[in-house]
Parts: structure tokens; C-alpha cells; sequence
């Protein structure tokens, strides 16, 4: 089976504007491993970019949400695996790049005022996709990830050459969280991460606990004002 065959399924979120408004400016969502399009984080930010006059796309992971074989699968990291990274990654950017024109096309968002936001697989999947979108990216909040993962059944994903290249091309502003207790990717591999990003407007927010530790309201208040800040007045 290939692990990311067919459609890539979405779902888009747009604010309350005037309909002869611009098209506004739009963030790219990813989820975390085991999550979906419509995980609780995703509807909790597009709701909130929306009250702000951004647009919000999130799309399924591959094995993930309406892409799963068998809804609920723990194995999609071997299948992941198999298929090989690279093709993984090239195939995920292509399906957000995708997504991206198609409502572009449609007139219903901004494609030269994108964001991008990414934490544990949703950074592993959102860095190649900012490389790739160039100038029309205008920042991104990633977390919860680093150039290199402890257990054996992550490590088997990593890319930490891919990761570091793309992360130098993205010169766009990077806010990252960093998870200082985190068992599943270790802080220096974080740190690695953040020294590799090659904008000069990138900042840092550290916070203790492990990987599952839920990010803290006060932050995500503070990724919605700097996407807000970054995306409608550059």
C-alpha cells in the first residue's frame, strides 16, 4: 500500500469580511501524529485567526483522519516508513501546495500572505512545505520537534539533513516552541533546529514539561497576535 496515494482531504475556514474586501491572508494547520484536520488545536485556531480577519486551510496527514486505512490505526509510523521519508514529505508539500492554489484560483485567500503552524508532526510535515512556499510565506510557529527523535519508532522517520537544509531556506519570521522536557525529541536536537532557520526576526519561547504537556493558553494567545501582526501588517 502507498502510504499517500489519493486525495488529500481539507477544510477551510474564512472570516466574516466584506465581500468586496481583498482576499485575506491565510494560515496552513498542520496536526500532531494520531490527529486529524479538525483536531480540537486546529478548530480552536482558526477560530480565533478568524476573529482577527485571517483565512485558516488545514488538510489530513497522510494515514491520518479520512486518509487512514483503517480509521484509528496505531501504525501509520511503520507504513510512513516503508514508503520512505523523502517521498513522504515531497508528497505532503504537494498536496498543501495543492490546496493552496485551488483557492487561489477561486479568489478566497491571499496567496502572497501565508503562515504556516506545526507542532510535533505538523512541524515535521510544515518545515519542507514553508521552504517550498518562498517568498509567499510570511511566518510560521512551530513546536514541538527537532532534528533528531529518541525512540526507535520516530528515528525511523527522521530527516535531519532534509530538516536542517529547508529550515536555512525559510528566512521568513519562525516563532518555536520549544519543549524543554521533551522525551520524545530531546531539547539540544530542538535547539539544533532553531539555529538552523535562517531569518534574523525568529524567536524562541521555552517552556518545562514533556512532549504531551498542553501548550500553555497565554502562548497560544501569543502565536494568534504575532500571525496577526505578521500576516495583515507586514
Amino acid at each position: 500500500m502507498d502510504a499517500v496515494d489519493g486525495p488529500a482531504p481539507g477544510v477551510f475556514w474564512t472570516p466574516s469580511t466584506d465581500p468586496s474586501a481583498p482576499p485575506p491572508p491565510v494560515v496552513l494547520l498542520g496536526h500532531g501524529g494520531s490527529g486529524h484536520k479538525l483536531s480540537a488545536r486546529n478548530l480552536d485556531l482558526a477560530d480565533r485567526l478568524a476573529r482577527q480577519g485571517v483565512a485558516s486551510y488545514a488538510i489530513d496527514g497522510p494515514l491520518h483522519g479520512e486518509r487512514a486505512a483503517v480509521p484509528g490505526s496505531g501504525d501509520y509510523q511503520a507504513q510512513l516508513a516503508r514508503t520512505g521519508m523523502d517521498v513522504v514529505l515531497d508528497r505532503m508539500t504537494s498536496d498543501w501546495l495543492t490546496g493552496l492554489d485551488l483557492l487561489a484560483a477561486r479568489g478566497r485567500i491571499d496567496p502572497d500572505r501565508v503562515g504556516v503552524v506545526g507542532l510535533s508532526m505538523g512541524a515535521r510535515f510544515g518545515i519542507p512545505l514553508a521552504a517550498a512556499l518562498e517568498h509567499r510565506l510570511r511566518c510560521a510557529v512551530f513546536g514541538k520537534f527537532g532534528l533528531r527523535a529518541a525512540p526507535p519508532s520516530l528515528a525511523a522517520l527522521d530527516t535531519p539533513r532534509r530538516h536542517a537544509e529547508a529550515a536555512t531556506r525559510i528566512t521568513a519570521p519562525v516563532l518555536l516552541h520549544v519543549q524543554q522536557d521533551d522525551e520524545i525529541f530531546p531539547l539540544e536536537g530542538q535547539v539544533a533546529l532553531f539555529e538552523c532557520f535562517g531569518g534574523s526576526g525568529k524567536r524562541a519561547i521555552q517552556t518545562p514539561g514533556p512532549h504531551a504537556t498542553p501548550v500553555a493558553e497565554s502562548e497560544v494567545a501569543e502565536w494568534i497576535n504575532w500571525l496577526a501582526r505578521k500576516l495583515l501588517h507586514p
